[in-house]
């Protein structure tokens, strides 16, 4: 397969370093199984491992190859093996808090042209957590697209209700309801995907991402469970990250469900999303105005009249503080970190220069 046809375009070539091939060759991660990745470059896809160099000098998961990256590898035994030596630069990243207390990001993927939203029609449908999934999409450099799922559950009057309050939020917001059960607008979706484009799938579990898959596919080749019927919650069908080869050479990238959607330092997505409070934010009386309680305030006032929903108000609100607290503790965790590595190359240096 030629790099061209995998997503390697003038963007990527205007952004190599020579030098850095070298021996090696350019190659794509397809999938990452803890220390193991599979790659392909212009030879068949094969199992890779990083380089010393590449593994000890990372600082943070970031400087890991995520599903997406671009790579230099050099192949041995018959183009059987690889050993991945550099990460070309990120065109774009999709990234997140990772789950739980603890302040660090989680790369998810990586040179991502185009993010499908997938909420079904029923109880999962939830404009807040749209809006979360939008923030980090536009943060990363991507476009969004939203997919609504179970189209079958809904008359369209119903589906046009639920599009129409989409659009009062976002109205540049491309949206389309599909169902995987009636093949309602599979169609659509297809004709959606350019070749040599790479594309990704977000949603809860149990919306269909997996289902879906195997209807651009052409056959069931990845497993889907059922949604419990008990709370109609879903259950994780896919277990990891993956880059898919479409028949028309569009490339799409199926990832887990996912449970929390916390964000670090997402000014560029919050601007991206909350287009409308962050231009009247510009004319409060304040530069540093917190849009709470403040004098003078544009925000506040657009809220008291009624020309920004209160709920969205509220939600914008709780990302910025959310998104501020987490850049916060990101820092300071860097900064102990990079001291304590400091403070062990000195111990280190000196035990050297004691040394008899």
């Amino acid at each position: 397969m030629q790099l061209k046809t995998m997503g390697f375009d003038k963007w990527f070539q205007d952004n190599i370093d020579g030098r850095a091939l070298m021996d090696r060759r350019i190659s794509r991660i397809l999938a990452v199984d803890r220390d193991s990745y599979l790659l392909q470059g212009e030879v068949p896809a094969v199992r890779g491992e990083l380089a010393g160099k590449l593994q000890f000098s990372a600082e943070s998961a970031m400087d890991f190859p995520a599903v997406g990256d671009w790579v230099t590898a050099r192949y041995f035994d018959e183009d059987s093996f690889a050993i991945i030596h550099d990460i070309l630069p990120r065109k774009s990243v999709l990234r997140r808090k990772t789950s739980g207390k603890k302040i660090a990001y989680q790369l998810i993927a990586a040179n991502i042209d185009t993010a499908f939203i997938v909420q079904s029609l029923d109880n999962n449908f939830n404009l807040r957590r749209l809006e979360r999934y939008l923030v980090m999409i536009h943060d990363g450099g991507i476009a969004p697209f939203l997919l609504l799922s179970k189209s079958d559950l809904l008359e369209s009057c119903d589906i046009n209700e639920k599009v129409k309050k989409i659009h009062a939020l976002t109205p540049d917001l491309p949206a389309l309801a599909f169902s995987n059960k009636t093949q309602a607008g599979i169609e659509r979706i297809k004709e959606i995907l350019i070749p040599a484009k790479t594309y990704c799938l977000l949603g809860s579990s149990g919306v269909g991402k997996t289902t879906l898959i195997n209807s651009l596919v052409g056959e069931n080749a990845f497993e889907t469970r059922s949604v419990r019927e008990k709370d109609g919650k879903g259950r994780h069908a896919t277990s990891r990250r993956q880059l898919i080869f479409l028949k028309n050479n569009a490339m799409i990238i199926d990832t887990p469900g996912m449970r929390e959607l916390g964000n670090i330092g997402v000014d560029t997505g919050l601007q991206g999303v909350f287009d409308d409070i962050q231009a009247l934010s510009r004319t409060c009386r304040y530069r540093n105005c917190t849009h709470v309680n403040a004098k003078g305030c544009a925000v506040e006032s657009a809220v008291k009249a009624g020309r920004i929903p209160q709920d969205r108000y509220q939600s914008f609100l709780k990302l910025a503080r959310e998104s501020m607290y987490n850049e916060m503790s990101y820092l300071e965790k860097r900064q102990r970190d990079r001291a304590f590595g400091k403070m062990v190359k000195s111990v280190m240096k000196s035990k050297k220069k004691h040394r008899p």
